[in-house]
């Protein structure tokens, strides 16, 4: 999918992509007194909104288990890995536009532009991600060997978020309405993916048309592991796998062919 050549461009470049992912992680957590720990808050605020909503108000809980704090670990699978894949298609959108300056007074493969948002986003999420599993350990829910398993999951997902988010990045460019409609879309695939809510509790006809979302494969995926402490349905898997593919091929072939317009257009 990367030619030979991008990836030795990568390589050369690889003082400047680590030092891109130093200077944002230092600029945005920097002058907080909190610092990273923001990156906890924000997420963990999310949770335990839901977590009184659904669990409490509403009573929601998963098929076959009683229990509100079983409902909590469902949630994290969801929320903290949906949040990785929002980060990483929200800045993607607008990675060449926010680095308009960068792109026109230095020259650079454009392509680190991607690999700094994926690197970024992954530094943000294994921060909220370890203490999560810090949790586990220490509240006896880790699920053993079967965590491993969340690897290739994860991988599947950064493939998947960042195909996704170089088409947009680059049709942003080009057409501003882009980013603006999948900033208002994601929010509704939020809502459409079985997050704070089991898919059990769907209408049959609902709940088959969950095989054409992805990222509610995915999630199914993420909560089987840490909830139910299973292996994955990788079959499953398999089609998003192809379309993450596609859509990385896509992405690479439109960004080397506008490449050299979008610097006009910033």
């Amino acid at each position: 999918m990367i030619p030979v050549a991008m990836l030795r461009g990568l390589w050369a470049y690889r003082g400047f992509i680590l030092g891109s992912v130093k200077r944002e992680f230092q600029a945005k957590y920097g002058n907080a007194i909190l610092g990273a720990a923001w990156t906890v808050l924000n997420p963990l605020a999310m949770i335990l909104v839901y977590t009184v909503i659904f669990a409490q108000v509403m009573h929601s809980r998963l098929p076959g288990v009683d229990t509100a704090f079983a409902y909590s670990i469902y949630l994290c699978a969801g929320i903290l890995t949906w949040g990785l894949f929002a980060e990483i298609v929200a800045r993607g959108q607008t990675m060449f536009l926010d680095n308009a300056n960068v792109i026109k007074k230095i020259n650079f493969p454009r392509i680190c532009l991607p690999l700094i948002v994926v690197l970024n986003a992954c530094l943000n999420f294994s921060i909220i991600f370890g203490l999560f599993t810090g949790f586990l350990i220490l509240s006896g829910n880790f699920p053993g060997w079967v965590f491993l398993a969340i690897l290739p999951v994860l991988l599947l997902q950064v493939i998947f978020a960042i195909g996704l988010a170089m088409i947009i990045g680059v049709l942003n460019v080009f057409f501003r309405d882009v980013g603006q409609f999948f900033s208002i879309f994601i929010q509704f695939w939020f809502w459409l993916t079985p997050i704070v809510y089991p898919s059990s509790i769907l209408p049959a006809p609902i709940r088959a048309l969950l095989v054409y979302n992805p990222m509610a494969q995915m999630t199914a995926a993420y909560q089987t592991i840490l909830v139910s402490a299973q292996l994955p349905s990788w079959q499953s898997l398999l089609p998003t796998l192809v379309l993450s593919l596609l859509l990385c091929v896509l992405g690479m072939q439109l960004f080397r062919k506008r490449v050299g317009e979008m610097v006009d257009e910033l």
